[in-house]
């Protein structure tokens, strides 16, 4: 596939780098969606006649790019999806912050709530009424220029998480225009990257771990080494 970096594929699952800006569904934009393009290139290229069938079992925002794992079966599915729920499934980010948190690494636990009018994330008071528990790992790789670089590990799969968390903790996401609007400017890329998925396979039982660094861009490229040399 020539737009659709594809890192693994079996007869179970299928391991792909989503583009930025890219939906992961179909979405009101009626843009071209990752779902539905990973779909017709699996009609196309195996000849399968009528709908093809690839479970979703987690999502990235829009703006951000990096790796997804999708099921070709629906048992695949539906072990994946249990790998979800029981926080099974390694998540690992690279984030690019405006400033520096209060430590170098350390661990956010915030009470999340969606506005699904606006579609937007608040942190609300713990027994909040709808608010969910969102809890990320982080650590800090690198500063320069005012902002840092840093590797986090999802705990938890909340809608914008990571924007909501960073942006609460004073700091929000460089390029982020929904959670940091003060210090971005419209235009820029958010810098939030998917490196690293590590599970157990749905059928045969083995961990498999995949990774994606992030583009050769600005600000990524202010820490050449250290996106060369992420830590797993």
């Amino acid at each position: 596939m020539a737009s659709i970096q594809v890192l693994y594929e079996d007869n179970h699952i299928l391991v792909v780098v989503k583009p930025v800006n890219m939906p992961t569904q179909e979405d009101e934009s009626r843009d071209p969606d990752l779902l539905s393009v990973l779909k017709a290139d699996l009609k196309l290229r195996h000849g399968k006649p009528g709908n093809v069938y690839l479970g979703l079992v987690h999502r990235l925002d829009r703006p951000v790019g990096g790796v997804m794992v999708f099921a070709k079966t629906s048992k695949a599915a539906s072990r994946l999806s249990e790998t979800v729920r029981s926080r099974s499934l390694d998540k690992i980010y690279t984030a690019v912050i405006h400033g520096k948190l209060k430590h170098p690494q350390g661990t956010l636990i915030d009470w999340l709530l969606k506005d699904t009018k606006t579609n937007t994330v608040h942190v609300v008071s713990e027994g909040s009424a709808g608010a969910k528990q969102a809890i990320l790992d982080y650590q800090l790789l690198g500063s320069k220029d005012g902002l840092s670089l840093v590797r986090i590990k999802l705990h938890t799969g909340r809608s914008h998480q990571i924007r909501v968390q960073l942006a609460a903790a004073g700091s929000p996401l460089y390029g982020d225009q929904r959670y940091g609007s003060s210090v971005n400017r419209p235009g820029q890329q958010l810098a939030l990257w998917s490196t690293g998925l590590a599970f157990e396979h749905p059928t045969l039982k083995e961990e498999l771990r995949f990774r994606s660094l992030p583009p050769e861009q600005h600000p990524w490229q202010l820490w050449p080494e250290l996106i060369r040399n992420f830590p797993e």
